[in-house]
């Protein structure tokens, strides 16, 4: 055994002396099958090690039986880096990681979008278990081993702690999220759109739907290429038409594709700045309210998610949004005024509630209050930021996100990016995912909207 885990004292030695001097010769991978500090898109990876490796580099259809390898100072603890391990795998579309900070060493294996923990062991008994290493995600057991299956029983040594119990299979059936706060300017579309993009991006089929007449989650899903009004698409088919009539324009005659809005992209139930002047119509019929309710019923085999962009206030498009959703999002820039606003929208979701029930339906979940918009001044964060989040939990009494999603250039950028045509800028938003493809200055927004998506998927298990 060539290093001591009790003398590494930073990531640094982790990584050379553990990692690239012992544990991947020791498993079978040689200088051309393993990549250091590997950068993809807004992923950074400290270790990408192949079982057949390619010249040049690529992911593709060997990816599922790659290895990810995460180091981590001898100082932290393992448990916070979980989650971005299983984002990892899930955009990569890898199948096993490894994180250890020289003192812990873990395996854990992505089934059906579920980290679980395969293996554990101490430091300073990495070499005693070798065999059971290297029968699971050594070279020549990655290479002789399809991408579905599972390592051998044997593979896991009585040295190493027991794993828990997988998890029930994923729940298959649709899950519809509102996003929503009676006061704008709070980040809302934002969160919506980057939030449908990221559920895409993990292989999860997207809904967008858009009722807020400013039709900014259209807008940033590419649908508004036009500059004159003869050559608007949108207005004689879009999310008041299927909101008009129970049996006329269904979901798969008014859903558009976004364009050049993320990779893959996402479909879109458009909204139109007419949603304004067919308001009043729309809510003296009392059947309409349940009208998007029965049509997303009939393609519940279809959609994984429905993200729904509500408008800032309590007018009929909110009453539809949070009447037909099963979970409730409020992002939030937590000053004054949001926070003074929380009690009129858990309000709202009484009263949409009530509606629920008497249509037989379990209440809209609040899965919390969102950090959005959130200023990057130290100061702030160290003295303000804590008591706004404070006064979530502890005055308003309301469920709040972990994750975070500060204001930064880059999402005004990846919203507000154009294409020259001719004579004219044509607008090309893009997702902060797809952003980040082309512009570095977008990751730290991108990893941020990533952790947020992995929560979301947690609570509507």
């Amino acid at each position: 055994m060539d290093f001591d885990p009790e003398q590494l004292r930073n990531e640094s030695e982790v990584e050379s002396k553990l990692i690239v001097q012992f544990l991947l010769p020791a498993l079978g991978y040689g200088p051309n099958d393993w990549h250091q500090e590997v950068a993809l898109g807004n992923i950074r990876l400290d270790f990408l090690a192949f079982a057949v490796q390619h010249q040049p580099f690529v992911l593709d259809g060997e990816s599922p039986l790659s290895l990810t390898i995460e180091a981590k100072s001898p100082r932290k603890s393992l448990d916070g880096f979980e989650r971005r391990l299983g984002q990892y795998l899930s955009l990569l579309h890898a199948r096993y990681g490894v994180l250890t900070n020289g003192r812990d060493f873990r395996i854990y294996c992505l089934r059906n979008r579920d980290l679980v923990l395969m293996f554990r062991c101490a430091g300073r008994d990495i070499a005693a278990n070798l065999a059971s290493i290297r029968s699971t995600i050594g070279r020549e057991a990655l290479r002789h081993r399809s991408p579905q299956s599972e390592p051998p029983t044997s593979a896991l040594s009585a040295n190493a702690i027991d794993s828990p119990p997988s998890k029930q299979p994923r729940d298959k059936t649709m899950k519809i999220i509102a996003i929503y706060h009676n006061k704008g300017g709070v980040g809302k579309t934002t969160v919506t759109i980057n939030l449908a993009a990221g559920l895409r991006n993990l292989g999860y089929r997207v809904l967008l739907i858009d009722l807020d007449s400013q039709a900014n989650s259209t807008f940033a899903a590419g649908l508004v290429k036009f500059q004159f009004e003869d050559d608007d698409d949108l207005k004689d088919c879009n999310v008041s038409h299927m909101l008009s009539s129970r049996d006329e324009y269904p979901i798969e005659q008014v859903v558009r594709q976004s364009q050049g809005f993320n990779s893959p992209e996402i479909d879109v139930i458009p909204a139109h700045i007419n949603l304004i002047e067919k308001q009043y119509k729309l809510d003296s019929i009392a059947a309409s309210r349940s009208r998007l309710l029965g049509k997303l019923g009939r393609v519940a085999d279809r959609y994984d998610y429905v993200i729904i962009d509500t408008p800032p206030s309590r007018n009929f498009y909110a009453q539809v949004g949070v009447i037909s959703s099963q979970y409730l999002i409020i992002p939030s820039d937590l000053r004054p005024f949001a926070n003074q606003g929380l009690a009129n929208v858990c309000t709202f979701l009484q009263e949409s509630n009530e509606y629920r029930e008497d249509k037989n339906l379990e209440p809209c979940k609040l899965l919390g209050v969102l950090p959005s918009k959130i200023a990057t001044n130290s100061r702030f964060l160290n003295s303000t930021f804590p008591k706004q989040k404070a006064a979530i939990t502890e005055i308003h009494k309301l469920p709040l996100f972990d994750s975070i999603i500060y204001e930064r250039i880059a999402l005004s950028k990846s919203l507000n990016y154009t294409e020259e045509n001719g004579d004219y800028d044509i607008p090309a938003p893009q997702s902060i995912f797809e952003f980040a493809k082309s512009d570095v200055s977008a990751n730290s927004s991108a990893s941020e909207f990533e952790a947020l998506i992995h929560e979301v998927i947690e609570k509507t298990q």
